[in-house]
């Protein structure tokens, strides 16, 4: 969502095929919105890795590197994987955080 529209109060959102603001009712698919944060930054992961207990082939353990966080308006760190397929993820459901020069378990 980009901004509302004053006479109606209705979210308007990019319509990129047309170049212009749109409200959200203007799409039959549209069905509710949610309050994020908005991302203000993005750092470098510096070696850290996020680890889940059963995330791997056959429910074993999955350790990622995490190349970078992001960093929300509100100071919120979320931690980004890229996975073996190259699928870009949050990493909030990780099990553990571990540090850099730290042993994975």
């Amino acid at each position: 969502m980009e901004a509302w529209e004053p006479a109606i109060g209705a979210a308007l959102v990019v319509d990129r095929e047309r170049g212009t603001l749109r409200p959200v009712m203007d799409y039959e698919d549209f069905s509710h919105l949610e309050q994020v944060d908005q991302v203000v930054a993005a750092v470098p992961g510096d070696g850290w890795r996020v680890h889940w207990t059963d995330q791997g082939p056959g429910g074993s353990p999955l350790t990622e590197q995490v190349p970078a966080w992001l960093i929300t308006s509100q100071g919120k760190a979320t931690a980004i994987t890229v996975d073996a397929h190259g699928y870009v993820e949050d990493a909030d459901g990780a099990d553990l955080f571990v540090p850099p020069g730290e042993e994975t378990p």
